[in-house]
């Protein structure tokens, strides 16, 4: 079997959360994807080895949510089948303009964490932002709502528009939920 190999990096400031406690959920990502990791910490640069291209795919999607600002227990969620992970650059959405990418940040956070919050628990999916980026872990079909939403305050929609879009998904979700039930 051929051993394959992938380089990513992550912010150094992120490393030793990737790394855990006596090195924990290095082991748990490594144990989970039957990959091997390598770390060094000063360049913040990845080495993910392995036989198996899903368990390297895998344990990248881990490790860039870790870098993008997930706690390991979040991140560990990819490990499952139906999760995904979404990344925003902010950036790509917006620009370069230091002032543009704050603005946006501050909407899609909200006062006191309100709309991030709001948007987590109706789509039941986990919102981080983190430098020039908006990452959303969650089940497949929620992320794609999440990333919708957080699409629509990027674009300048009112809160309470994307409030009740989000509203009506969740609605259509659990009648959904109700009849794959019957």
């Amino acid at each position: 079997m051929e051993e394959l190999q992938y380089e990513l990096k992550i912010p150094k400031e992120r490393i030793a959360v990737l790394i855990g406690k006596a090195g924990e959920t290095k082991k748990e990502i490594e144990t989970a994807t039957k990959t091997v990791l390598e770390i060094d910490s000063h360049e913040g640069d990845i080495t993910i080895q392995g036989e198996d291209g899903l368990g390297i795919y895998t344990a990248k999607e881990v490790i860039t949510a870790v870098g993008r600002g997930f706690n390991p227990e979040i991140a560990t969620l990819l490990l499952k089948v139906d999760y995904s992970f979404e990344l925003i650059s902010l950036t790509d959405e917006i620009g370069k303009s230091k002032n543009s990418q704050l603005r946006v940040k501050g909407r899609i956070i909200g006062k006191e964490g309100k709309t991030r919050k709001i948007i987590e628990d109706l789509t039941e999916t986990y919102l981080s932002v983190y430098g020039k980026t908006v990452a959303i872990i969650g089940e497949t079909e929620n992320v794609g709502i999440a990333r919708k939403a957080v699409e629509m305050i990027i674009e300048g929609s009112t809160h309470s528009s994307v409030y009740k879009w989000l509203e009506k998904r969740r609605r259509a979700m659990k009648i959904k939920e109700l009849k794959g039930e019957e």
